[in-house]
């Protein structure tokens, strides 16, 4: 029993020194969406203000797949050092319930809620629906012929397609992609129709004019696009659902030491404070958060009950979200 507790203090030990000097080497960020989405935008133009503050670089790298689930689990399986951050979107906070992993972000501190955005929906610029409307009305007397860009079980487009299917018949052809980025891309070049996105990966297509944007996924319009109507004005079935919409953190495993976590925290929280990355998110329609802690962990579990409870009474949810400890909001 001695010799127990001896190696457990020789282990305090020898991570103290390495708690108080941290970081002395790079660090890894973890993308959990593919190039050129909501994710990877917010992700990247945090990591410069972020390293400056950090005092070392952070190499990024992209791991899609699962929904976000192929990073979540990546991550939680390295070492609890606070060299392996996760720079997530909503994603695995519905993972749960859709039977996708056993694991959230109960899992994970979070590090810094960045940013929340605002979902859109979005067609090329010669597509022939002039509203939202007109291309549920076609989907309807053609079902299945309209195909719908999308991100897998969990992501912002099947959440949307949910909402709307609680009240309105809506049979569009699902094509799924690793990311909004490629999601876009697909459609830019004929291979899906429409989608329902995040304002940030799509803001620059828009002010290009290679999108038009169909409808804002909330009660009110968004500055950044004037004269395009909230979802709610011709489908008021939405209204029991907003405001809603994705965001964006890093995280680190919860078990992570308390001294690298309140290092990570003063780096990131500094970083996103930066004007420079403030003035990016709004002109890219996000909504800044910079929240860590406690204030950070009671936003995420509304936005999961809240979440969970859309796709479970919708019927796109495999597990009842009682049954894995999410309570009703």
């Amino acid at each position: 029993m001695r010799l127990v507790h001896c190696a457990a203090a020789l282990a305090v030990l020898a991570a103290a020194p390495a708690a108080a000097d941290y970081p002395t080497r790079a660090l890894q960020g973890v993308i959990m969406w593919g190039a050129g989405g909501a994710t990877d935008t917010v992700s990247r133009a945090i990591q410069p203000h972020a390293e400056a503050a950090l005092g070392r670089d952070i190499v990024m790298t992209n791991r899609s797949g699962g929904t976000g689930a192929i990073a979540t689990r990546y991550v939680q399986a390295q070492r609890a050092d606070g060299y392996t951050l996760l720079f997530g979107a909503e994603n695995p906070q519905l993972h749960k319930v859709l039977g996708l992993a056993d694991i959230d972000y109960d899992d994970f501190y979070p590090v810094n809620i960045l940013a929340r955005g605002v979902a859109i929906v979005v067609t090329t610029a010669d597509a022939p629906w002039q509203s939202f409307g007109e291309l549920v009305a076609e989907a309807q007397a053609d079902p299945g012929a309209i195909r719908m860009g999308a991100t897998g079980p969990g992501g912002l487009p099947h959440v949307v397609g949910s909402m709307l299917a609680s009240g309105v018949e809506f049979p569009v052809t699902a094509v799924p992609y690793d990311g909004e980025g490629p999601a876009l891309t697909a459609m830019l070049g004929g291979a899906v129709d429409f989608m329902p996105v995040g304002l940030s990966a799509a803001a620059e297509h828009i002010r290009a004019g290679r999108v038009r944007p169909l409808a804002v996924v909330d009660t009110a319009e968004v500055d950044l696009l004037p004269g395009v109507p909230p979802i709610t004005a011709e489908f008021p079935v939405f209204e029991d659902y907003l405001p809603w919409g994705p965001f964006y953190g890093v995280f680190v495993r919860r078990d992570t030491p308390e001294a690298i976590t309140a290092t990570l925290v003063e780096a990131f929280h500094g970083a996103a404070s930066v004007a420079e990355f403030e003035e990016l998110m709004e002109a890219r329609g996000n909504v800044m958060m910079n929240l860590t802690g406690d204030e950070a962990d009671a936003f995420l579990d509304r936005w999961r009950s809240v979440t969970s409870w859309i796709m479970y009474d919708a019927g796109a949810a495999q597990v009842s979200p009682d049954s894995v400890g999410i309570a009703r909001p």
